[in-house]
């Protein structure tokens, strides 16, 4: 299996890298560049998001970091005991994570928050990479049917064979793959997800990663 170690400097998909720079010169103090893992080196629960988010984690240069997917999030890492704190606001505001680490399929911000499916495939080197360094017996939960689907793909498996549920729970080869619907904005306002149905699938797969 062909991997790849994540570069910050990385301008593979060229829609995305000029898009990058456009968005630097309209906010010079952002972050704007490929958005680079966060948490835990010796994780064994990693959270796979879809992309960076224009005002969030391409601002701030760590993923949902001062958005508002980041809100629920970040509170239920921190109710479950692995987090330092309850938000998330910059690179340095002293947040930590306990045995968990927190990626994105995508790790440049798309346009429209929509990247093309060239561009999930191109970045899904370095989510394979990121899933060969997990432990044995750890856990990868997906935040919604992209990230599900990359990391499927990233471990060359049929995707029909795994379908995606809120809740699900699938074993693949050496970690178990758990499925949340993505904690947005738009799933939260409409009540598609609540507080207590994230809650519950984050603390399963705190358990099947056997933290506690």
């Amino acid at each position: 299996m062909s991997t790849e170690n994540f570069s910050v400097d990385c301008r593979r998909c060229p829609r995305l890298a000029g898009f990058l720079d456009e968005v630097a010169d309209r906010y010079p103090d952002y972050h704007a560049r490929p958005v680079p893992p966060f948490g835990d080196d010796c994780a064994r629960l990693l959270i796979v998001g879809l992309a960076p988010g224009m005002h969030g984690a391409n601002a701030t240069g760590r993923p949902f970091t001062g958005d508002y997917a980041g809100i629920l999030l970040y509170q239920t890492l921190f109710d479950l005991g692995l987090a330092s704190q309850p938000d998330a606001t910059a690179v340095d505001d002293g947040l930590e994570l306990y045995g968990c680490r927190i990626t994105n399929a995508v790790k440049c911000l798309p346009p429209e928050n929509k990247p093309t499916g060239s561009e999930i495939n191109t970045c899904n080197d370095y989510l394979a990479s990121e899933l060969e360094s997990l432990p044995d017996s750890s856990v990868v939960l997906a935040l919604g049917t992209i990230a599900h689907r990359a990391v499927l793909k990233a471990r060359k498996l049929k995707l029909s064979a795994f379908p995606f549920a809120h809740g699900a729970e699938h074993r693949l080869e050496n970690f178990h793959l758990v499925d949340s619907y993505h904690c947005s904005r738009y799933n939260t306002q409409t009540r598609r997800l609540n507080q207590s149905m994230f809650l519950t699938v984050l603390r399963r797969a705190k358990t099947l990663a056997g933290l506690g």
